[in-house]
C-alpha cells in the first residue's frame, strides 16, 4: 500500500464487524479508521469519527445482522456522519444484507423491505455499495447507485481444494432445487458428481424432504448455500443423504445467521462440520457447535475488492469462481 493510499483511503468498522474490518485493513496494510459508536440509554445510536476524512475515499464495513434494526440504523448514522465530515466518496461494505429475503411481493399486502432498506441507505448519502452473496441477486437493481456484488466462492474453493485429498470420494449435494446453479459450480470446480434434493416446504418453520436425485452411497457429501438460518433444510437434507448411505456430511454457507433451533439442530444432526465465513460474527453464540464449526475469513477478498474500487480497477476477476445467486 502506497503512502498516497494511506492518506486517501480510510476503512471504518461498525459494531457487528469490527474484527472483519480489522482483517480487511491488515490485507490493505492500513490502520483501522478511528471512530466510536455509543448507545444511549433510550436506545439512540451516536457515531463519532475521530480522524480527518475530508476529501478521502471512505469505506464503512457493517453487516446488518442480528440485531438487524440496530445495525441498520448504525450504518445509516455512520454514512451521515461521514457525509457531514466531507468525505469525497462513501462506500457501504455490507457483508451480510439484512432483509434480503423480503425481496418481492409473494402475497397480497406485504412490503418489499429489501427495496426500502436500499432507499434508506441511498438517502443517507452513500455513493457506492459492496455486498457479498445477496440472497436474491435482483437486490442490486434496488439501488440507484453502483453496487458491487461479490461471492464468497473463491474462499470456499480455496479451502475445499486444499483439503480435497482428505475427503475421499465426494459428491456435492444441492439441498434444494433453487441452489442447483451454485452446487453445480462447486461440483465442476472439485471435479465430482452432483446430486439434488427435491424439497417441499410445508410452512415457514417446517420442511419436508421428498427425494434424492443422484448417488451418495459411500461418499462424503458437501452442501453449499448462501446462508443457514434455522438449519431446517440442511439438517433434513443431511438425514436423507445419510439414510442413502453417505459416509460423511459437511455443510458450508456464507452467512451463519443461525437463529431459532439452528444450534440444536446442527449439533444433533449427522453433519460433522459446518464451514462458514465471518460475514456475521459467531463468537459465544455458537458455543453449542464447538468442534463442528469452522470459520473462514472473507477479509482478504473484501480487501482486494476495496483496493480495486479505490484504484478504479475492474473487480470482475473476483467473479471468476462464482456460482452467482440462487435466484
Amino acid at each position: 500500500m502506497s503512502s498516497s493510499d494511506r492518506d486517501h483511503l480510510k476503512v471504518f468498522g461498525g459494531t457487528s464487524t469490527r474484527d472483519l474490518a480489522a482483517g480487511i485493513c491488515a490485507h490493505l496494510e492500513l490502520p483501522l479508521g478511528l471512530g466510536s459508536v455509543t448507545r444511549f440509554p433510550d436506545g439512540e445510536t451516536m457515531v463519532k469519527v475521530d480522524e480527518d476524512v475530508r476529501g478521502r475515499d471512505v469505506y464503512v464495513v457493517l453487516s446488518t445482522c442480528e440485531p438487524v434494526n440496530d445495525n441498520l440504523m448504525e450504518l445509516l448514522v455512520f454514512i451521515d456522519c461521514l457525509r457531514r465530515a466531507s468525505a469525497k466518496r462513501i462506500t457501504a461494505v455490507i457483508p451480510y444484507y439484512g432483509y434480503a429475503r423480503q425481496d418481492r411481493k409473494d402475497e397480497g399486502r406485504v412490503p418489499i423491505t429489501a427495496k426500502l432498506v436500499a432507499n434508506l441507505i441511498v438517502a443517507a448519502g452513500v455513493d457506492r455499495v459492496l455486498c457479498m452473496d445477496l440472497h436474491a441477486a435482483q437486490i442490486q437493481g434496488f439501488f440507484d447507485i453502483p453496487v458491487d456484488h461479490i461471492s464468497a466462492s473463491p474462499v470456499f474453493a480455496e479451502h475445499f481444494l486444499r483439503i480435497r485429498p482428505t475427503l475421499g470420494e465426494i459428491v456435492v449435494v444441492s439441498p434444494d432445487v433453487g441452489n442447483v446453479k451454485v452446487a453445480n459450480m462447486f461440483a465442476n470446480l472439485l471435479e465430482c458428481d452432483l446430486a439434488i434434493i427435491d424439497k417441499r416446504r410445508q410452512s415457514g418453520s417446517k420442511v419436508v424432504v421428498k427425494n434424492l436425485i443422484g448417488d451418495v452411497e459411500g461418499r462424503t457429501v458437501l452442501m453449499f448455500d448462501d446462508m443457514i438460518s434455522t438449519a431446517g433444510t440442511v439438517c433434513e437434507a443431511a438425514k436423507l443423504v445419510v439414510e442413502r448411505g453417505a459416509k460423511d456430511v459437511i455443510a458450508a454457507c456464507t452467512h451463519p445467521v443461525l437463529v431459532g433451533l439452528a444450534m440444536q439442530r446442527l449439533a444433533e444432526s449427522p453433519i460433522s462440520r459446518v464451514v462458514v465465513t465471518d460475514t456475521i460474527p459467531c463468537g459465544q453464540r455458537t458455543r453449542a457447535l464447538e468442534g463442528k464449526l469452522e470459520v473462514l475469513t472473507v477479509a482478504s477478498l473484501l480487501g482486494e475488492a476495496i483496493h480495486r474500487i479505490h484504484h478504479d480497477q475492474s473487480i470482475s476477476a473476483l467473479f471468476r469462481v462464482s456460482g452467482g445467486a440462487k435466484r
